[in-house]
C-alpha cells in the first residue's frame, strides 16, 4: 500500500464519483488516498477493521477461507464500491479478505475520523446505506444465477471477471489453474466439471490453456456466452 499525497488527485476522484458530498467539512482534511498494487492484500479476514475504503479505481476480488485453509471466492468488486462498511457499523473484525486483481486505488478514511465527525452526518449515512442494500440486491441476483444458468455460462462469466478491468483497458488478467478449485466454489460446480468445460472452451478457440494458466483468446465470444458478466 502507498499513500498518494496529491491532494489534487484525490478531490479528483471525488468530483468524477460524484461523492464529494457525502463528507462534511469535518471530515473531508482526514480522507487519503492510496494506491495498491495487483495481488496486494488490503484487508484480511479477522483483522481488526481501521479504515472505510471506497473503491475508485481498479478490481478487487473478496474470499473468504476456513480453518482448514481452503479458499471461497465470493465477488468481484470494481467502483464505485465501499469495503469495510459492514465492519464499521457492526463493529466488528473484518468478514473477508480482500485483494487487489488490478492496480487499485482506495480512498480511505479511519475509523476514528468517522466515528468524530461522520456519525451522525446524514449523506455519509445514506450513502452506506445504498451500498449495503445494492450488495444484497447483487447477492441475490448471483445466487439465481447459479441456479438457473449452465456451468458454461457461469465458467464464461468468472474468466471475463478474473481477466477484465473496465476501467483499465491495459489490464489483461489469467488465471491460474491453481486456483481452479476456488473457481470450482464459486461457480457452484465440481473441480472435475470445470475442467471438462474449459477443456471445452478451449476447443471452440474462446480460451487457451497453458504454462499453468488460463488466457481469454476471444473476448467477444466470451462475452457472447456470458450474456451477462454477473461476477463483478
Amino acid at each position: 500500500m502507498q499513500e498518494i499525497k496529491e491532494r489534487g488527485q484525490l478531490e479528483q476522484y471525488l468530483r468524477a464519483h460524484r461523492i464529494e458530498s457525502i463528507f462534511n467539512e469535518q471530515l473531508v482534511p482526514h480522507l487519503s488516498l492510496y494506491a495498491f498494487n495487483q495481488g496486494e492484500v488490503i484487508c484480511s479476514q479477522g483483522e481488526a477493521p481501521q479504515y472505510l475504503y471506497i473503491l475508485v479505481k481498479g478490481k478487487v476480488k473478496i474470499y473468504t477461507a476456513s480453518a482448514e485453509g481452503k479458499t471461497l471466492i465470493l465477488s468481484f468488486k470494481t467502483p464505485l464500491e465501499v469495503i469495510g462498511d459492514i465492519e464499521y457499523v457492526q463493529g466488528t473484525p473484518i468478514m473477508n479478505t480482500v485483494e487487489a486483481v488490478s492496480s487499485v486505488c482506495m480512498i480511505g478514511v479511519h475509523h476514528r475520523w468517522l466515528k468524530k465527525y461522520g456519525r451522525d452526518h446524514s449523506p455519509l449515512l445514506q450513502f452506506l446505506l445504498e451500498i449495503v442494500t445494492q450488495k444484497f440486491y447483487i447477492k441475490s441476483n448471483s445466487l439465481s444465477f447459479n441456479l438457473m444458468h449452465p456451468v458454461e455460462v457461469r465458467t464464461a462469466s468468472y474468466l471475463l471477471s478474473v481477466s477484465f478491468d473496465a476501467s483499465d483497458s491495459q489490464f489483461m488478467g489469467q488465471l491460474s489453474t491453481a486456483n481452479l478449485r476456488d473457481a470450482a466454489n464459486l461457480i457452484g460446480t465440481s473441480y472435475r466439471h470445470l475442467n471438462r468445460v474449459i477443456r471445452q472452451l478451449c476447443t471452440e478457440g474462446l480460451i487457451e490453456r497453458t504454462k499453468g494458466f488460463i488466457l481469454v483468446k476471444d473476448r467477444e465470444g466470451l462475452s457472447a456466452l456470458a450474456s451477462l458478466n454477473i461476477y463483478e
